[in-house]
Formats: C-alpha cells, structure tokens, sequence
C-alpha cells in the first residue's frame, strides 16, 4: 500500500480533496490528473483476504498453515502451469503480431529456472477448454500464470490470428472441479476484472448482466478461497487490464508488470508473497514513471492504472513455497 508520498506525508491518492481516489477523467477536456503527484510506490505489502463469513475463514487459515508447513521440498512444487493464447489478433490489428499472451507467459518461465514448465498455448494444441487447464492445476504447481482477457466470472483468450472464437480457460463455475488438495499454486492472471472483489448479487440492478459484477464473488477470490484446492493466493486487475496494445509507446503495463514478479521471485530470490508483488510494482514504476501533466488517455495514465489496480488476494506475508 502507498501509505506515504515521497516526502513522508500521509499519501491518500486525493490530492484535490474530493473524496474520489486516483481521478484521471478522460473528459476531452482536462490535460492532467485531478489527483497528481502520487507517490504510488508501496510502502506495505498488502493482501486482501475477502471472506465473507466464517466459514471462508477457517477455510484460508488452514490452506496457509497447511501450505506453509508442508510445501517445501515437495515435487509438485516445482511446476509452472502457463495458460494463454492470442490475445490480440493480428487481424483485428496490423500491429499486433505474434501470440501475446504466449510470450507473456513464457517471458515468465525464463525467470523461472529449476522450474518444469507446462505450457497450456492455443497455438501448440494444448490448451482447447477448461479440461485441460483443471487437469494441469489438479496434478499440482507452485505457479499458475494465465495471460489473456476475461471478467470477475470467467478467463478466456483467443487461438492464433481468430478474433471471433474464445477459449474458455476456468470460470468460477467449472472452478468447482478443482481437487488439487493442498498443492496450492500461486496464481497471476493477466485480464479484465479478475480481481474486482466487491461484486455482489445487488449490482444485477446497476450494471448490463454481462459485467457480471452481479455474481457472489469474483474469478481471482473463488480461485483463492475454494476449498481443498484451488490457489494459495492470486494477483491480477480490480478494473480493466491494461497491455502494451492500449499505449502509444506500445511497452510496459500488464505485459512488463506480470513476467516481473517471476523475474522477482525466480532471479532476485525473493520468496515472501508480499514482498514479490511490493518490488514487482516498484521495478515498475522505476521503468515507467508517471507524468501527471497528461491527458486520461495518455500512456502516464495507463502506467498509473496498471499499478492502482494490480492487488494481491492471499496472505502478504506467506513465504512461497513453504519452510524448511
């Protein structure tokens, strides 16, 4: 959490003291940020664990104490599941060549060494539905990495240059048939609105239904909490995700931001949860820092909201992969 600015002072992300946070209005008129010079480097890890009754409670304390105590050294351990496809087809774009969110992904497994990866790609076959990724997360690994387009009910992405076809990953229906026990991965989800947690049955009467903000809890936090499996904690956008697609400088946002917490974990050995996720947005910022003198549109704009949005469901302080 960016709890202070660079000069110590209490950092509220309303500098202009209007009780809205983070404001950037892309009004057609406005040439800054009505919140600016925001520090938004984290000062604290913070994770979130979203329980909305007791039951969801003791279901995550003991995932944490059961995975603290008994993942090190185990085999399955050493697995990283990748899922992705097309994200972007070149035929909706001359620019956007090449399978994005197949070389998100595997920008990750470099970070990754001592690592085997299994690769779920449209483009090489092995990923068709959702059988193939609940296969892959059942039979264990420590990261789960998925890297295409989605909302707070379901994960989907593209097969090669086929805009008008998607291919459904996980949902948090068909999450229910994950029995992976506690062989629990760390999950980072590159997509729109994964992680909006504050999605509850009364936003049916505010939002189209296919927000789907209307559903009892969102993708990342149904993942995170699912009892006897699922994830360990999960990491990904409260809005919608930003890639290099949506900048004029066509680099950085979730296509830096997500290979960097491998390259955290896996090259810098950093191994607390929240620590990783800290570093992550700070190796971030320090490569594209925000001008707060430019329009909503601008890639400053994109840069602040990739970092605002990117939250950690899980315990911060969880050491990844368990104690010796």
């Amino acid at each position: 959490a960016d709890i202070y600015d660079r000069n110590g002072s209490f950092s509220s992300w309303d500098s202009d003291n209007d009780g809205i946070y983070g404001e950037w209005i892309d009004d057609g008129v406005s040439t800054e940020a009505e919140d600016k010079n925001i520090d938004l480097y984290p000062d604290v890890a913070i994770g979130r664990l979203a329980c909305r009754n007791i039951g969801e409670v003791e279901v995550m304390v003991d995932k944490i104490i059961k995975y603290e105590t008994s993942t090190y050294g185990q085999p399955w351990f050493h697995r990283m599941v990748v899922v992705a496809g097309d994200t972007y087809p070149e035929k909706l774009n001359p620019k956007w060549v090449g399978y994005e969110g197949e070389e998100n992904t595997e920008r990750g497994l470099e970070n990754m060494s001592g690592f085997t990866p299994i690769r779920l790609w449209t483009s090489e076959g092995s990923f068709k539905g959702p059988r193939d990724v609940i296969k892959a997360i059942n039979q264990g690994c420590g990261f789960l990495y998925f890297e295409g387009h989605a909302n707070p009910f379901k994960w989907s992405t593209h097969p090669p240059n086929d805009p008008d076809t998607w291919i459904e990953g996980l949902s948090v229906l068909n999450m229910n048939l994950l029995w992976n026990g506690y062989k629990l991965p760390v999950c980072v989800v590159g997509g729109c609105h994964n992680l909006e947690f504050d999605v509850h049955l009364g936003k049916l009467k505010e939002n189209p239904w296919y927000y789907f903000t209307w559903i009892p809890e969102c993708w990342g936090w149904k993942l995170t909490k699912k009892f006897y499996g699922g994830s360990i904690a999960t990491i990904g956008c409260t809005g919608l995700g930003m890639s290099k697609e949506d900048k004029e400088s066509f680099s950085g946002a979730g296509d830096y931001l997500e290979p960097t917490f491998f390259y955290e974990y896996g090259t810098n050995h950093t191994h607390i949860l929240g620590d990783v996720w800290k570093n992550a947005i700070t190796d971030y910022l320090h490569r594209y820092p925000i001008n707060w003198n430019t329009p909503a549109t601008s890639d400053s704009a994109i840069d602040a909201k990739t970092v605002q949005q990117w939250v950690l469901l899980g315990d911060p302080s969880l050491m990844i992969g368990g104690y010796p």
